[in-house]
């Protein structure tokens, strides 16, 4: 197996009046080079705040983050520079992510000039080539981000981020912000761009049926820890966390004789993330609760990569 991204026990806590904010707790998984593992779970649950700091735009409060074999968790400006263009974000809003005084192609060619490995011409021509790449005419090349629908806006954001050439990128609901014909293009966009130039994604949504569709692995979060981890097609086919199962039973079905299972609908208050108590974070609102959930939980395997964070996890099955 060729890994390209290791995190082991990664920790990131944010300080507020009312304690220590646990937004990514004890997280640990490991991604194969060329695949896309998805990232799901509530707003909320820490999926943005994990993917932000794989590519060190947040400093961790513990835990190690190894890239190829080498741990980056703490590193300094000079190593930093280098690891931009190795790991690289596309961000949910492209609007706000975009300087609106630019046009596509600066925004395009200041990426590229920050890499300092082309000249001006060569700058030139590589814009003309990742607008093409990412399916942006020509004639758009002075048009500005206000003119441009969500779709084309969001092309820009991937054209920035495959300036670099990077081998890993972190999607943070790339298409969530878009209509569901122009979801369809991106995603298809982003399948052939991973199969031609061989990326690795981190694929961060709370649409299941986008991850379905895109990813090989998935990881489902809940109150900032990993409580489920399997291939896709086997966590779509067999979830065993009472959490993921309620997060599978609420994708819309188009059909009017369809009848929803009430007991997977969530009720019950929602843990704070300020100071969480040891025990499962679900059980206030896990109808299988008991006194064994209060105890500290681990992700353990149930059968070949298929991982679940539940004491109660045999009886799930």
């Amino acid at each position: 197996m060729d890994t390209i991204l290791e995190v082991k026990n990664l920790k990131k806590y944010f300080r507020t009046s009312r304690g220590m904010l646990h937004a990514v707790d004890d997280v640990s998984f490991s991604m194969e080079r060329g695949k896309t593992l998805g990232i799901v779970g509530e707003s909320g649950c820490g999926k943005t705040t994990l993917g932000r700091t794989l590519v060190h735009l947040e400093s961790s409060t513990s835990g190690q983050i190894f890239y190829e074999g080498e741990d980056i968790t703490n590193v300094d400006r000079k190593r930093l520079y280098g690891l931009r263009q190795k790991m690289q974000m596309i961000f949910q809003d492209p609007y706000s992510s975009i300087d609106p005084r630019m046009t596509v192609s600066e925004t395009i060619k200041e990426a590229l000039m920050l890499t300092r490995r082309y000249t001006r011409p060569e700058v030139e021509e590589r814009t003309k080539e990742l607008m093409n790449t990412v399916g942006l005419s020509q004639r758009l090349w002075t048009a500005y981000p206000h003119e441009l629908d969500g779709g084309r806006r969001q092309r820009i954001g991937i054209a920035r981020a495959l300036s670099v050439s990077p081998a890993f990128i972190v999607c943070d609901e790339p298409v969530s912000a878009l209509d569901v014909s122009i979801q369809a293009q991106i995603l298809n966009l982003m399948q052939d761009l991973q199969e031609s130039q061989g990326l690795s994604y981190a694929f961060i949504t709370h649409d299941l049926s986008v991850v379905r569709h895109i990813s090989d692995e998935i990881c489902v979060m809940y109150m900032g820890e990993i409580v489920e981890k399997a291939p896709a097609k086997e966590l779509f086919r067999s979830p065993v966390h009472p959490y993921t199962k309620a997060l599978l039973a609420s994708i819309p079905i188009p059909d009017v004789h369809h009848k929803r299972n009430e007991e997977q609908i969530l009720q019950g208050e929602v843990t704070s993330p300020i100071e969480p108590k040891p025990g499962c974070r679900f059980a206030s609102r896990c109808r299988f609760a008991s006194e064994e959930c209060l105890e500290k939980q681990t992700l353990c395997e149930v059968t070949k990569q298929h991982y679940v964070m539940c004491c109660k996890q045999r009886t799930l099955r």
